[in-house]
């Protein structure tokens, strides 16, 4: 944890800890908690799980300016351990597309509390909108962890548009980014990158190429197949064309695999828990790259039964991530039985990638339920007479049917 201001004495003042990520809707909760809601020391937090280096320096600059006592949480691998690895295992999508801003956001709850109960606060701010989803994964994680807190959302409670908020900035002199022709909120971390706001808002809207960031337009990929193999031990991946990394490290390499060659681009209509629709551009390199290399693992080595029952625990998990709730015990239920079928989910995918194009050519594992002997057409292992009586009497209750009604 690295802290860059002057250590105060919390008890000596009215203290606040912002949940900060340097963007606007945090930005101007510094002068607002100081100005508005009457404290004297704002404490900041920004939790580093993935964000451009530059982004994480600039929220502490900017922090630094605007006279707050900062903190900066580098939980990168901690993400891409428990947080990420979990949604691997989960194949954790929602509508669509990976599940990425929600399952960082119980580790930023997480990281805020711990810095609270260094310094002995109870007070909470975040900038989260009163029709957005991370209101409730923000206060959720924090009341889980903390439950005397005391919780402020001055963007909701305020009731505050994206225009008012540039023009509040600029009077108050908070150095932001967004313009009123560029207003694109931006939200990343190590698995995803959501873009919104402006006229993307409009579901017949062309995304300009300058939203994105990851991942090249098809048109500037190589025009060379890369060809990728990913090993995973236990259900989670382990190396990557041989190289092995730590979980973090992993998950950018698979980033840049897949960005290159112009994968995981995701434009959608996405219900939100209030149930407002809104247009939503991600992009989602790494995480789509993993989870289709992992979904083909699984075809390969659990039951047909386990296939289709899985289906159902992991969309019920992503249902609780997508919420925020990651200490709720029914999540910890589904994932006993998802770490028991993981057990199996060891081995090798090869995948080729090209221009957008992303296509399994190969999976082997030992625990491969699969016979070559059993399944060609060129080997008689498999006494094909014996299918006879089983095909004469498939589908008998619906034969019966179908012959009385049309006697009815």
């Amino acid at each position: 944890m690295h802290k860059v201001g002057r250590m105060t004495n919390t008890n000596s003042k009215k203290t606040v800890v912002l949940v900060y990520s340097g963007g606007l809707d945090t930005s101007i909760c510094i002068p607002m908690m100081k100005e508005e809601y009457g404290y004297d020391h704002v404490v900041t937090v920004t939790v580093d799980v993935g964000q451009p280096a530059e982004d994480i320096a600039q929220a502490a600059e900017k922090a630094k300016i605007m006279g707050t006592e900062h903190y900066t949480v580098d939980a990168k691998e901690e993400f891409a351990a428990e947080y990420c690895f979990r949604a691997i295992k989960s194949n954790a999508m929602y509508e669509g597309y990976p599940l990425s801003t929600s399952i960082a956001r119980p580790l930023i709850a997480a990281k805020a509390v711990e810095v609270a109960k260094k310094i002995g606060a109870t007070a909470f701010a975040h900038g989260c909108t009163g029709k957005g989803n991370d209101q409730f994964r923000i206060e959720y994680g924090i009341r889980a962890l903390m439950p005397e807190a005391v919780i402020h959302a001055p963007i909701r409670e305020k009731n505050l548009t994206r225009t008012w908020e540039i023009e509040y900035a600029k009077k108050k002199n908070v150095p932001i980014q967004q313009s009123l022709t560029k207003i694109w909120s931006i939200d990343e971390n190590l698995w995803g990158r959501s873009i919104e706001g402006g006229r993307l808002e409009e579901p017949n809207f062309a995304p300009p190429e300058e939203i994105f960031q990851w991942i090249k337009s098809p048109k500037d990929a190589p025009d060379t197949v890369t060809e990728l193999k990913v090993e995973f031990k236990n259900g989670v991946p382990v190396s990557l064309n041989g190289e092995t990394f730590t979980p973090g490290k992993l998950v950018a390499k698979a980033n840049h695999y897949a960005g290159t060659n112009a994968i995981g681009r995701i434009d959608v209509m996405e219900d939100r828990m209030l149930g407002l629709k809104v247009r939503e551009n991600y992009e989602c390199p790494g995480s789509t790259l993993l989870l289709t290399a992992h979904k083909a693992l699984e075809a390969l080595v659990l039951t047909r039964e386990e296939i289709k029952f899985k289906e159902k625990v992991d969309a019920q998990w992503s249902e609780l991530a997508y919420q925020g709730l990651w200490w709720d015990p029914f999540k910890d239920d589904l994932e006993a039985f998802q770490n028991n079928t993981q057990k199996r989910v060891s081995g090798t995918v090869t995948m080729r990638l090209y221009k957008g194009n992303l296509t399994i050519i190969g999976r082997e594992s030992p625990w491969a339920l699969y016979s070559e002997d059993l399944a060609s057409f060129d080997t008689t292992t498999f006494d094909q007479r014996e299918s006879t009586g089983m095909v004469k009497n498939f589908g008998l209750q619906q034969r019966m049917f179908f012959h009385l009604a049309k006697k009815m």
